[in-house]
């Protein structure tokens, strides 16, 4: 069948070749150099054995094979490439409708609730004026002492709609900002703050992933758990962060109950949600009668995330 079986050896070069070919830059070269090679390739086989099937029909359908599985492979890569752009456009998006969706709960929970009430007193101030004006007075100096209150509480708001400290300070401050903020309000618990191991920088994305969850954590801690203290830790070590809130609160029954209230506006469902995005995790530890603790972990590197090549 062939004249020089070590020369028809050879003309397997093709294959590896056509290969490196096929990742060079630019379409015209990649098109040219992979004609020039199955050209050599043609006149090689004709002048080792002829126009010969046989000797002609291996090395040329394994070349065009090589070609034809790398192209659909290229373009399997890059549907794949633009879905997971997609799918972190969609994260992302996600995101941001869930937060809009909190900073509403947030707002409806809090400002409008507490200005409808003052709101009501007013009125009530209103119609006793002539016929009972202490007990008006006594009105309006409660709904200006409620306005000072609202006043501090969208303070807090507008701060806590800033991760944006951390812009300015690292998720340490921010999170001792935060605890000391919370300590300030009358009736909060005790709050207590406290960092260990040594910092790594965080991406803004997951710092502020982080304090969103503390966030969640201690309005559940102090609206829902009647806790008296609440203990936050935040650690770093073995390439990742970890954020810790544990209460001395009621507590609840992890087998029959789940520690999210349907008018928090970001609940634990949401939270681990938002570091599983990240490739973090949530763990919750309760008991009734005996508080709760919650640990919200993210890696502090990409290379960690699920699902990453």
């Amino acid at each position: 069948m062939c004249r020089w079986p070590l020369a028809f050896a050879y003309t397997w070069l093709a294959v590896p070749l056509a290969v490196l070919a096929l990742r060079m830059p630019g379409r015209g070269v990649t098109v040219a150099t992979v004609g020039a090679i199955t050209a050599g390739l043609l006149a090689s086989l004709v002048r080792i054995g002829g126009v010969d099937a046989d000797v002609l029909g291996p090395p040329l359908a394994a070349l065009g094979a090589t070609v034809v599985l790398y192209r659909s492979q290229q373009r399997l890569n890059s549907q794949l490439e633009s879905t997971r752009g997609e799918l972190a456009n969609r994260q992302r998006e996600a995101g941001r409708l869930a937060e809009r969706a909190r900073i509403a709960r947030d707002l409806h929970d809090t400002l409008a609730q507490e200005l409808a009430g003052s709101r009501m007193l007013l009125q009530a101030a209103e119609r006793d004026w002539q016929r009972n004006p202490d007990a008006a007075l006594r009105q309006v100096r409660a709904v200006s002492q409620a306005l000072g209150a609202h006043l501090e509480e969208t303070r807090s708001i507008i701060s806590d709609l800033t991760p944006p400290g951390l812009e300015r300070d690292d998720l340490e401050t921010a999170l001792r900002g935060l605890c000391t903020r919370l300590q300030s309000a009358t009736t909060a618990p005790h709050v207590a703050f406290r960092a260990e191991g040594a910092p790594h920088l965080l991406p803004t994305e997951r710092a502020v992933t982080l304090l969103r969850v503390a966030q969640g954590l201690l309005a559940n801690a102090r609206e829902h758990a009647r806790a008296t203290h609440v203990h936050v830790t935040l650690t770093h070590g073995d390439g990742r962060a970890a954020v810790e809130v544990r209460d001395n609160g009621r507590g609840f029954d992890q087998r029959i109950a789940q520690p999210v209230s349907p008018n928090r506006g970001f609940g634990v469902v949401a939270a681990r949600e938002r570091l599983s995005s990240l490739g973090g995790t949530l763990t919750v530890d309760s008991t009734p009668g005996h508080g709760t603790s919650v640990r919200a972990v993210l890696p502090v590197a990409d290379r960690d995330l699920v699902g990453a090549s």
